[in-house]
């Protein structure tokens, strides 16, 4: 009987009260400034909101669905390197249905819900974890990488400081050691496969081509800098909003950075509305893909 019959289901961390008032409280001040600027900006973000198409918001809304594909495709190509190879339909399952737990307070929920969804297609628990964990520095270091080039290094060079550890932690040989060390503290089995240098460079370049449909998606409902300008932008701001990880999806902090980043083409009240608009569809297109991979894996159970 395989491992993965017999091992206990995952327990759910517990978290301590005064860490849990912590991000509440976080988010509580983070929306309560939100508010407050949109409130002291109001005739000015409703002016912003006026000059965006509808052809613009569905274009921008296919160009999210298009840069969520290229994540679900990094984090697919990182399972299939380690040894779980998924197909299609069912990966699109487990990794956007899953991908909703991100707006639930804490950044544990996506992780579990992957784990469980991937243990009743024969992935084990370990390898979904490996996986999870990976995404996010190979967004990281793309986002930044994006960032440094499209925004130029005259303004953003400290960004550089955090891509040396990002360029270590993606090299296989230092992530293998890592992923070994932990299942040995957790007295698990070794994973059967390790990550290849060819499955990481897939990955790194699924993300760049998230990147891109995330600029396009900008660029959609905020011509004014430019399509270049336009990557480069929500690259930043969505990097700085998930390394605040204190709060659900980086809530707040991804606008605030945005439209701090959109200043030098926007008025104030514009910028404003354009990050609204940005997690709007964002959030749009996170429901869209959940429902649509649900309903294309259940045909295929049919």
């Amino acid at each position: 009987m395989s491992q993965d019959v017999v091992e206990e289901p995952a327990a759910i961390p517990r978290r301590s009260w005064p860490r849990r008032l912590l991000r509440l409280g976080f988010l509580a001040v983070a929306l309560g400034f939100g508010g407050y600027a949109v409130a002291g900006q109001w005739d000015a973000v409703v002016a912003g909101f006026a000059r965006l198409s509808w052809q613009a918001l569905a274009g921008s809304l296919v160009a999210v669905v298009a840069a969520l594909l290229g994540a679900m495709l990094t984090w697919r190509t990182l399972l299939a390197d380690l040894g779980s190879p998924l197909p299609a339909r069912p990966a699109a399952k487990v990794f956007f249905v899953g991908q909703l737990g991100k707006y639930i307070p804490g950044t544990v929920w996506p992780m579990l819900a992957q784990m469980e969804m991937g243990r009743e297609l024969g992935v084990p628990r370990a390898r979904s974890a490996a996986a999870f964990f990976l995404t996010m520095p190979v967004q990281l270091a793309t986002g930044l990488l994006v960032t440094l080039i499209t925004l130029g290094w005259d303004r953003y060079g400290w960004l550089l400081l955090f891509l040396p550890l990002l360029l270590v932690l993606l090299e296989p040989k230092v992530i293998n050691g890592l992923i070994g060390y932990v299942l040995r503290r957790l007295k698990r089995e070794p994973l059967e496969r390790p990550l290849t240098r060819r499955g990481m460079l897939t990955a790194l370049a699924w993300a760049l081509t998230g990147w891109t449909a995330y600029g396009v998606h900008l660029y959609l409902i905020a011509p004014q800098g430019g399509l270049l300008f336009a990557v480069g932008a929500f690259a930043m701001s969505w990097c700085l909003g998930i390394l605040t990880f204190v709060v659900p999806a980086g809530a707040g902090v991804r606008e605030v950075a945005m439209v701090a980043v959109l200043a030098p083409h926007l008025d104030h009240g514009a910028a404003i509305a354009v990050a609204l608009s940005s997690r709007i569809v964002i959030i749009i297109g996170d429901l869209i893909c959940a429902g649509l991979a649900g309903i294309a894996a259940r045909r295929d159970s049919v």
